[in-house]
């Protein structure tokens, strides 16, 4: 059974692909895509971009979106419209790295879209030391 799939967004491509290579260390079964920097190699997103990483990894099962930055919300939303199936495609309210980290090992546990994006965006308020 296919897991949900992961897309991460940035405008670094070197961010998304470091945090790509933790991720399929963790949960190598999760599919995940990435969408991070301009063809030229400066830093930016593009929408045509994340639309592929969404076809790339989607499935009956969904795909969450994690992004970096302001610019990367609006290409994602833009990514989405031009989608021929919109259905269970959904941009987590959640830290890239953090929110990434939990969607991957929930995915990979076999929960569903909305369980691993209510875990995800968790995230957003997870200490990260205890004092």
């Amino acid at each position: 059974m296919k897991s949900v799939g992961i897309v991460l967004v940035s405008h670094s491509r070197e961010i998304v692909l470091g945090l790509q290579k933790l991720l399929h260390q963790l949960q190598p079964n999760v599919p995940i895509a990435i969408a991070g920097g301009m063809d030229d190699g400066s830093l930016g997103t593009n929408a045509l971009d994340i639309q592929k990483a969404i076809e790339s990894v989607y499935s009956e099962q969904g795909v969450v979106v994690f992004i970096d930055l302001g610019s990367a919300r609006i290409n994602a939303e833009m990514a989405i419209e031009m989608l021929e199936n919109q259905n269970n495609v959904v941009i987590a309210d959640a830290p890239l790295v953090e929110g990434a980290f939990v969607a991957a090992v929930e995915a990979g546990c076999g929960r569903g879209l909305h369980e691993v994006v209510e875990a995800s965006e968790k995230a957003k308020t997870m200490k990260k030391l205890q004092t």
